[in-house]
């Protein structure tokens, strides 16, 4: 299991919190926003981090948008899945030290449910026990997601490709380590909730992942945070604040600098961080800028 995919790990993340509701809106909107000031303008766009080969030609609003950007800004820079040194920073980062491990961690019960969900696949909760709750997580997600093909790499890798071969300048808003970091402490104290709660969401995935994409495709931002931003808080609330609320925040100010230079930036974000309360388009609306849905 420690051959897993580091590129698929970090796809697989912005999913990890996910529920089965889902709604229709008029398709005439989109999950790209026009963020504007006096006349320079930035463009953000909300991304999937899985997305079915099925569901591709995107929205035109994104093409659109990317063809007129002189740049894309991507939350961190995906390292290569054949980069062997990322892969062991990858699994030293999340692995718990010591004799720790997260057998310790989980009732009797919910462990038995990890070991016959792996089984299914050849695996075992033994062999992940030594692993810290945000890479099982990922991984089960990762895995169900295959299973119902339903997997695929999502809109922000498929802009790092068009920009790679168009030779198109590319920025980032945080660092790989820095991630890294943040997801090997996602789930950390609250195990045994992080593993259940996910357990308990992968039996209706298919459901739930097209809803999300749905939601997604119609700028449906009221059903993106009631499946991302609200299971997300029941699953691992004292994760909240550092995977969304402070990364939120951290990212408003680089946003801002991108303001009153000759380049057109368009921004690629998880689209949970541009829905609900203090979510990106939010904190920009507050210090004056013009933010429009396209």
């Amino acid at each position: 299991m420690t051959r897993f995919s580091l590129r698929r790990f970090f796809l697989a993340v912005g999913l990890s919190a996910v529920s089965t509701i889902s709604a229709a809106q008029d398709a005439s909107t989109t999950s790209v926003w026009e963020v504007s000031k006096d006349s320079d303008t930035v463009y953000v766009g909300g991304t999937i981090h899985i997305l079915p080969i099925s569901e591709f030609p995107l929205p035109a609003a994104f093409t659109d948008t990317y063809e007129k950007s002189d740049t894309i800004v991507l939350e961190a820079e995906l390292p290569d899945p054949t980069d062997i040194a990322a892969q062991q920073r990858m699994i030293e980062a999340m692995a718990y030290t010591g004799e720790s491990n997260l057998k310790d961690k989980l009732s009797e019960e919910t462990f038995n449910a990890l070991n016959q969900y792996l089984g299914m696949f050849g695996a075992n909760a033994e062999q992940l026990a030594r692993f810290k709750p945000g890479l099982v997580a990922t991984m089960l997600i990762t895995m169900e997601a295959q299973r119902v093909n339903m997997a695929g790499e999502g809109v922000d890798a498929y802009f790092t490709q068009l920009a790679k071969r168009d030779n198109k300048p590319r920025e980032y808003l945080e660092t790989i380590d820095f991630q890294l970091n943040m997801l090997a402490n996602m789930g950390v104290g609250e195990e045994e909730r992080f593993i259940s709660e996910t357990l308990t969401t992968l039996p209706e995935f298919k459901e739930i992942m097209q809803g999300t994409i749905d939601a997604w495709r119609e700028g449906d931002s009221e059903t993106i945070e009631t499946l991302v931003i609200d299971t997300f808080k029941r699953e691992s609330p004292s994760s909240f604040d550092d995977v969304f609320t402070k990364r939120n925040q951290n990212w408003v100010p680089q946003i801002e600098a991108m303001f009153g230079d000759d380049d057109s930036e368009f921004v690629l974000v998880g689209a949970g961080h541009l829905v609900g309360e203090g979510n990106v388009l939010e904190l920009l609306k507050a210090k004056g800028y013009t933010v429009k849905q396209l």
